[in-house]
């Protein structure tokens, strides 16, 4: 995929090659993709977890993910769970992760 004459790498499932090319036009290239348009709450989502892998150096679990929403928003974890998927129809690894600019999580929990 290119993106202002910038060649970003995608494994053949449409996840970065390299997390570190993520900018907020190549998640909305990435979002497209998806067909979803990214409005203010996809962006907390994005950028909760970016702040995560930016800090941690690896994915936030998606539990983690609801107890941050639960906290921002004001609602329980299982609004926030309904919340996530509402935001990500197709759920946190498959759109969520992809969007954000992470490699496709193997084998751990997805909510």
């Amino acid at each position: 995929m290119e993106i202002e004459g910038k060649v970003i790498e995608l494994d053949n499932e449409g996840y970065l090659v390299e997390p570190e090319q993520w900018q907020r036009n190549v998640a909305m290239e990435l979002a497209k993709r998806e067909n979803l348009e990214l409005h203010d709450e996809h962006w907390m989502v994005l950028d909760l977890m970016r702040d995560f892998y930016n800090e941690e150096g690896v994915i936030p679990d998606v539990r983690h993910i609801f107890k941050q929403m639960s906290v921002d928003l004001n609602i329980n974890k299982k609004e926030a769970k309904a919340k996530l998927f509402s935001l990500f129809p197709y759920g946190y690894v498959q759109q969520a992760c992809k969007i954000s600019g992470m490699r496709r999580p193997r084998g751990w929990s997805t909510g």
